[in-house]
């Protein structure tokens, strides 16, 4: 026991970052995705560890790295550990009252392909002081570990631990290009077209809710994984996708179906922050600029 704790000592904590990311993405490939570095520095610096430390925290499965008792014990201890550290950043960054600096967006691709680059521009001119890192590969960035400062999302039931603003309601309607519309009835069923969908990541939006429900046992054309895809495989004319209205009405080579009234799938575009940051003065500016920006554009996103 005294020789474990000569060694823990003088921890490294970024040793313990590494011991964290694993056990929190449940194999090396995620956790270096995650840390953004290679898959053989995560093995390297894991095995480095356990080896000073003389106890073996994970077991190798082939489903992925699992905690040892000894590595759920210490991993319980790292959680409140990097919670403490993320609570104390926020409380620190609360207290910035600036108009300059950094702010992190995560956001989607189908925003920055259609109306948020404009909101941008705006925010630029009022705000030029601030930097706005915009993130889009990062769907489920956690915005109480600082990865993100603010996220505007297509939801249809926010984080409970997070606060923010129902901007407004999303439309949703069937879009075609012009060419495939050309050879088909204009009252084909929905069902006798053929379809461009979302693959399994994406699962859970609301397009593939609704393909689910109301096209059930159809075989798309295509299946990909960005509904920003989709509408380039609509438009380059091989079948019918189902789109937010603020996608499909702002890309042009694309047109709604005729006699498809907008669809409300429930979904609502939400700006949200965590409660630390709502008082930080560039937080504030940019969540102010990005409501004004975004509802004077709710009759595209309304549909």
């Amino acid at each position: 026991m005294r020789d474990v704790a000569a060694r823990m000592h003088n921890p490294d904590w970024d040793d313990l970052r590494f011991v964290l990311a694993v056990a929190e993405a449940g194999s090396l490939a995620a956790a270096a995705r995650r840390l953004r570095v290679n898959h053989t520095t995560v093995l390297r610096r894991l095995g480095a560890y356990e080896q000073r430390l003389g106890a073996r925290l994970f077991e190798r499965l082939p489903t992925g790295y699992l905690p040892t008792l000894t590595g759920e014990a210490m991993i319980a201890e790292l959680r409140r550990i990097d919670a403490a550290i993320h609570a104390a950043e926020r409380r620190a960054a609360g207290q910035d009252q600036r108009l300059s600096g950094s702010a992190q967006l995560a956001t989607t691709d189908t925003l920055m392909a259609s109306l948020l680059p404009r909101a941008l521009t705006l925010l630029r001119r009022a705000h030029p002081g601030i930097l706005l890192e915009v993130s889009t590969a990062n769907a489920d960035a956690v915005l109480t570990r600082r990865e993100a400062d603010l996220a505007l999302r297509p939801t249809a039931s926010p984080p409970e631990t997070l606060i923010g603003r129902r901007l407004c309601g999303l439309g949703y309607a069937p879009y075609a290009a012009p060419s495939y519309l050309a050879d088909r009835n204009a009252d084909c069923p929905l069902a006798d077209h053929d379809w461009i969908g979302p693959d399994e990541s994406l699962r859970e939006t609301a397009t593939a809710r609704w393909m689910r429900a109301n096209l059930a046992g159809l075989v798309p054309a295509f299946r990909v994984d960005s509904l920003v895809s989709v509408r380039d495989l609509a438009a380059a004319g091989h079948g019918v996708a189902l789109l937010p209205c603020y996608l499909g009405d702002t890309s042009p080579g694309i047109v709604r179906l005729a006699g498809h009234p907008t669809m409300d799938l429930g979904i609502a575009l939400w700006l949200l922050t965590h409660e630390d940051l709502r008082r930080v003065a560039r937080i504030e500016a940019v969540s102010r600029a990005l409501t004004a920006a975004l509802l004077a554009e709710r009759s595209v996103l309304e549909g």
